[in-house]
C-alpha cells in the first residue's frame, strides 16, 4: 500500500534569506519530500503557507496518510481553521511529524498542551543523535547513532509533556542535551518530533536524515479504522441492554449536546 504523504512548509526563509535560499533553491519543503519519494512505498506532495487555504484544504487532508510540518518565522501567520483542520486529522489517525522549530507551531503546541520552549544556540556545532530506543521502527537502519557536523543546538529543559517514547537524545558539542526524538499518541493519531533542521545547513540532504524520516512516516502511518470524534447521544432504546428513563433531563433523545 502506497502512503500519502503530504510536506508542509511555511516557505518564508527560502524567499528572504540568501543562504537558505542558496542551499534550498526549490524549498525546504520540496528537498523533504523528494528525500521521501526515494522510497517505493511512499507519495509525497509539498505545500506551503502561501498556497490556497494555507495549503492544506480538507480535501487534501482527507486525502493524507502522514503529514510533516515545518514552520519558524510564520506560525503566527496560521489560522485557527488550518490547525483545526489539521488537529480533527491527527484525533482521526492520521500521522504527523513535527520538525525541527515547528515545536512552535500552533498545531504542535495545541496536540502538547504546553509552551514546548526549550534552550538554542545557533553555532554550528556538532550534534549527536544517540539512538536510545535501539528496537524502535524509527531507527531502523542507522547505527548507535548519526551525527551532524553544523548543526543549531537545541537543549534542555524542553517544556512538552512526557513522550510515550525516547528514540533519539541529543549531545552538542557545546555541552547541551536534547531529547531530539519523541513520540506521542493523540487520539487515533501517531506523532513523532524530530529535532535536526536547521535552514541554514543541509541537513535534510543527510542520507541518515532521510533515513529517519522515511521511518517516522512509516511508523506513523494511519492503522485501523478512522475514528471520528463526534460525541454522538445514545437514545435509551439504542443502548446495548434495555434501560429504564428515570427523571427528567435536558436533552431529547437523539438531540445534539453542548460542545
Amino acid at each position: 500500500m502506497t502512503i500519502k504523504v503530504t510536506v508542509w512548509g511555511e516557505n518564508v526563509h527560502e524567499q528572504t534569506n540568501e543562504v537558505v535560499a542558496r542551499i534550498y533553491p526549490e524549498g525546504m519543503h520540496a528537498c523533504i519530500s523528494a528525500g521521501l519519494n526515494e522510497d517505493s512505498q511512499i507519495e509525497a506532495r509539498a505545500v506551503t503557507l502561501q498556497d490556497p487555504e494555507q495549503g492544506l484544504p480538507e480535501s487534501l487532508l482527507e486525502d493524507t496518510d502522514v503529514l510533516l510540518w515545518w514552520g519558524h518565522a510564520a506560525h503566527g501567520d496560521v489560522r485557527d481553521e488550518t490547525v483545526d483542520r489539521v488537529q480533527a486529522r491527527v484525533l482521526q489517525g492520521m500521522g504527523l511529524l513535527v520538525l525541527h522549530s515547528a515545536h512552535y507551531s500552533r498545531i504542535f503546541k495545541r496536540l502538547m498542551g504546553t509552551t514546548c520552549s526549550l534552550k538554542w544556540r545557533e553555532a554550528g556545532e556538532r550534534e549527536r543523535l544517540w539512538v536510545v530506543n535501539p528496537g524502535h521502527p524509527i531507527v531502523q537502519g542507522l547505527g548507535d547513532y548519526l551525527e551532524l557536523e553544523h548543526s543549531e543546538m537545541y537543549g534542555e529543559p524542553f517544556a512538552v509533556p512526557n513522550p510515550d517514547e525516547v528514540v533519539f537524545i541529543s549531545a552538542f558539542e557545546g555541552g547541551e542535551v536534547f531529547r531530539s526524538g519523541l513520540t506521542y499518541k493523540r487520539g487515533n493519531g501517531k506523532i513523532f518530533y524530530f529535532g535536526p533542521g536547521h535552514e541554514t545547513y543541509p541537513i535534510y540532504y543527510d542520507e541518515q536524515v532521510r533515513r529517519v524520516l522515511k521511518n517516522g512516516v512509516k511508523w506513523a502511518c494511519p492503522e485501523g479504522s478512522r475514528w471520528i470524534d463526534s460525541c454522538p447521544n445514545v437514545p435509551p432504546d439504542q443502548a446495548p441492554n434495555p434501560v429504564e428513563v428515570k427523571g427528567e433531563g435536558l436533552h431529547k433523545p437523539g438531540e445534539e449536546g453542548f460542545k
